[in-house]
C-alpha cells in the first residue's frame, strides 16, 4: 500500500466512520485512499468549517473527531477551528496537506508552516518525513487528544509521504510516552482533605464545567450533590452536567448568568470547582472565590489549577474518578436548608418577558422550544445574544448543549450542528444563531441539503451584530457603528436558493403552534425568528 492508504489502515484500527474534509492537491492522495475504504468522507464548504464539524461529531460521539484539509490557505483556514477545540478541549485530529518534503521552506505554491502557525493551539503537532511511521504516529495522535485534557493534535502529511509505495501495516501496541503521564486518579489525601471540610461546611456550592462532560463524570457528580443536597451551579460549558429540573440546579454564573447563581457561588463558605478553568467570563473577579471561603479545583490539567485563583485544596486528576472516590466515603451531612435559602432567593429573580407585540422575545422562545425538544435532542447556540439567550433559557433534560465557550467563535453552531447530525441520524438536532454568524456560514446550508441532515435551524434576526450594539449601547453612550446588517439578506430567498423548507416566526403568539409544526418536519429547515434589536442580554 502507498502512504495515504496506510494512513486509511491506522484511521480504520481506530474506529473511525467519518472524516470532514475540503480537499485540495496536496491532500487528494489521502481522500482516493478513502474512496476504497469504510469511513465515509464528508464535505464542507470552508476549511475552518471542517474543524467545527468534527467538534460537534465528537462531542455528540464522545469520540475524536478528524478533519482533513489542503495545504497553504486550506490549513490556516482550519486554523480558527482548531483554537476553538482548543479552548474547550475537544479532541481533535486534524490532518493537513503539505507540500513535497523536498521543497518544504522553499515557498513553493500554498505553502504554509501549518505547525508553527498552530503551535499555541494544539496539544502536540506531527510533520510527517517517514511513511512507515504513520501507523504509530496516527496512535499517538489519538491517545494524546483523547486523554488528559482533551483537545485537537495536528498531523502534518507532505503529498509525496502520501504517495510513498510498498509499505505494509503492522499493528501500533498500546501508547506509552515517557513525557506525557497523564493523572487521572486524584491523590488520596486531598480528597480526604475535601471529605474534611464539608463536615464543617455550612453553605457549599458545586460549579460544573466543561471538564464534568468530556470525563463523563455527570451521573458521579449529580450522586455527589444529591446525596448532601448541595446547590449546584455550572459554568458556560459545563450547561447539560445536570438537568434543569433538578432542585438543586441554581442555573450558570458568570458575567452572563443567573444573579441569583453568581450570588451562591459568591455566599458559599465551601466551592468546589470541578472541570472549570476559572476564566473570566465565569469569574470575571478571582478574589470573590477565594475570600472567606475554602476553594476546591478539580481538573486534569495541572496547568488550570492556580492559574486564575489559588485553591485551598488542588486536586489534579480526571473529574469521574475523583468523584468515584468522594462518593465512597460521604460525610452525615445535609445542606437543605442553605438549598432552601437560594430556591427562594431564586424565585425573585425571574428574567422579565421582552417582547414586543412587533416582535418574539428571544428568552420565552427558548424556553419553548427546549421545552418542546426530544429528551436526549442537541441544541447548538451560536456566539452573540443569542448564544447568552440560549445559556440562560435552555431546558437542560438528557441531551446536549454545544456551542463555542472559550474561544466565542461565530459561526461555530452550524457546522457542529452538520457534525453532530452525521454522528446521530435519528437525534433531534436544532441549531440556533444570530443573523450575523449566519452570514459567515451561509454556504454550510448547502451541506445541510446535501446530506439531508435533520437539522431545524433558527436564525434570530435583529438586523445587526446585537451583541456588540448592545455593547455600544451600555459602554458608548447608544453611538452605533458597524452593527447594522441593513435588513438582508432575504432569508426566504436564501431558502429557496439552497431547496430549504423556510418559516418565519414574527410574533411570540406565533411561537408554539409554529415549532410544532417545523419539529415534525423532515430534514432541514430554515427558520427565521423575528426579534427587537433592543431585546438586551443583562438581566
Amino acid at each position: 500500500m502507498n502512504g495515504a492508504e496506510l494512513l486509511v489502515k491506522s484511521l480504520l484500527d481506530e474506529k473511525i466512520s467519518y472524516v470532514f474534509g475540503y480537499p485540495g492537491v496536496s491532500i487528494c492522495p489521502f481522500f482516493d485512499a478513502l474512496i476504497e475504504s469504510p469511513i465515509k468522507s464528508i464535505l464542507l464548504r470552508n476549511e475552518q468549517d471542517c474543524g467545527h464539524a468534527a467538534s460537534g461529531y465528537a462531542r455528540v460521539n464522545n469520540t475524536v473527531g478528524v478533519c482533513a484539509v489542503s495545504s497553504g490557505p486550506g490549513a490556516t483556514n482550519l486554523i480558527t477551528a482548531i483554537a476553538t477545540a482548543f479552548a474547550d478541549s475537544i479532541p481533535l485530529v486534524c490532518i493537513t496537506g503539505q507540500v513535497p518534503t523536498e521543497h518544504i521552506g522553499s515557498d513553493m505554491f500554498q505553502e504554509a508552516d501549518i505547525i508553527g502557525s498552530a503551535e499555541s493551539f494544539v496539544k502536540y503537532s506531527y510533520l510527517v518525513r517517514d511513511a512507515k511511521e504513520l501507523p504509530r504516529i496516527v496512535k499517538e495522535a489519538f491517545y494524546i487528544a483523547s486523554t488528559g485534557r482533551k483537545g485537537p493534535v495536528l498531523i502534518d502529511l507532505p503529498i509525496d509521504i502520501q504517495m510513498t509505495e510498498g509499505l505494509s501495516y503492522t499493528p501500533v501496541p498500546d501508547v506509552s510516552l515517557r513525557t506525557y503521564k497523564p493523572t487521572v486518579k486524584g491523590h488520596a489525601v486531598q480528597i480526604k482533605k475535601v471529605l474534611s471540610v464539608l463536615k464543617n461546611a455550612k453553605r457549599p456550592i458545586l460549579c460544573v464545567g466543561g471538564g464534568v462532560i468530556l470525563s463523563g463524570a455527570e451521573e458521579e457528580v449529580i450522586k455527589f450533590a444529591e446525596s448532601l443536597h448541595i446547590p449546584v451551579v455550572s459554568t458556560m460549558m459545563g450547561i447539560g452536567v445536570i438537568p434543569s429540573d433538578n432542585p438543586l440546579y441554581m442555573g450558570m454564573v458568570g458575567k452572563f448568568g443567573k444573579k441569583y447563581a453568581n450570588r451562591a457561588m459568591n455566599e458559599s463558605d465551601v466551592l468546589i470547582m470541578i472541570g472549570a478553568r476559572v476564566a473570566d467570563r465565569a469569574v470575571s473577579q478571582p478574589d470573590l472565590i477565594t475570600k472567606d471561603k475554602v476553594l476546591v479545583h478539580i481538573d486534569v490539567d495541572p496547568a488550570e489549577i492556580g492559574k486564575n485563583a489559588g485553591p485551598n485544596i488542588p486536586i489534579v486528576g480526571d473529574a469521574k474518578a475523583v468523584f468515584e472516590e468522594l462518593n465512597k466515603s460521604l460525610p452525615d451531612k445535609d445542606f437543605s436548608e442553605w438549598l432552601d435559602q437560594l430556591t427562594r432567593y431564586s424565585k425573585t429573580r425571574e428574567m422579565k418577558m421582552q417582547g414586543t407585540a412587533k416582535y418574539v422575545d428571544p428568552n420565552e422562545f427558548v424556553r419553548i422550544l427546549s421545552e418542546k425538544l426530544d429528551d436526549n435532542a442537541v441544541y447548538v447556540s451560536d456566539v452573540g445574544q443569542n448564544q447568552i439567550y440560549s445559556c440562560n433559557n435552555y431546558i437542560v433534560k438528557h441531551g446536549k448543549f454545544l456551542t463555542s465557550g472559550g474561544m466565542g467563535t461565530m459561526g461555530y453552531s452550524l457546522p457542529a450542528a452538520i457534525g453532530a447530525s452525521v454522528a446521530d441520524l435519528n437525534r433531534q438536532i436544532v441549531c440556533v444563531i444570530g443573523d450575523g454568524a449566519m452570514q459567515m456560514v451561509l454556504s454550510e446550508l448547502s451541506s445541510a441539503k446535501y446530506l439531508n441532515a435533520n437539522i431545524k435551524i433558527f436564525v434570530m434576526n435583529n438586523r445587526c451584530l446585537g451583541m456588540i450594539r448592545e455593547f455600544q449601547h451600555m459602554h458608548y453612550d447608544n453611538r452605533y457603528t458597524m452593527v447594522d446588517l441593513q435588513h438582508l439578506p432575504d432569508y426566504e430567498q436564501i431558502a429557496k436558493a439552497f431547496d430549504l423548507q423556510y418559516v418565519r416566526i414574527r410574533k411570540n403568539e406565533e411561537t408554539v403552534s409554529v415549532l410544532d409544526g417545523i419539529l415534525s418536519l423532515n430534514g432541514p429547515v430554515l427558520t427565521e425568528v423575528d426579534v427587537d434589536d433592543d431585546a438586551f442580554t443583562a438581566n
